[in-house]
């Protein structure tokens, strides 16, 4: 009888990992971007209306190029030495952003109160 249950228990929370995972990777309807350096927000595109185009960002004496095509954006290159910027691709979920340490440079999907640091009642 314990073993029932707790074979119930274990795959009702394995699906339940799954339903989450699916839930916060899918891609979401969220069309504004902001890329940060140091909490900065140096650029804040609305990919619906960008056109498509390559820019580059500098650091010091390192730079990131940024891709924005068919309403998605990447890094397609950089001058770091790991390049895990590039290798992560498009922009795909708010649970994920594009990070480059080296670089500290962050892309990802704007909070929609992102212009609200502080509420009062």
């Amino acid at each position: 009888m314990k073993i029932k249950v707790l074979i119930a228990a274990a795959a009702l929370i394995f699906i339940a990992g799954i339903a989450g995972s699916i839930f916060v990777l899918c891609s979401p309807s969220k069309t504004i971007v902001n890329i940060k350096r140091d909490g900065e927000v140096l650029y804040s595109l609305d990919l619906s209306k960008e056109e498509n185009r390559s820019f580059v960002i500098e650091y010091g004496d390192s730079s990131n190029t940024v891709e924005i095509k068919d309403g998605k954006i990447r890094v397609c290159a950089a001058e770091c030495p790991d390049k895990t910027c590039v290798h992560t691709g498009w922009l795909k979920s708010s649970a994920m952003p594009i990070v480059c340490l080296p670089n500290h440079l962050i892309i990802e999907f704007a909070d929609e109160n992102s212009d609200i640091d502080a509420m009062a009642e």
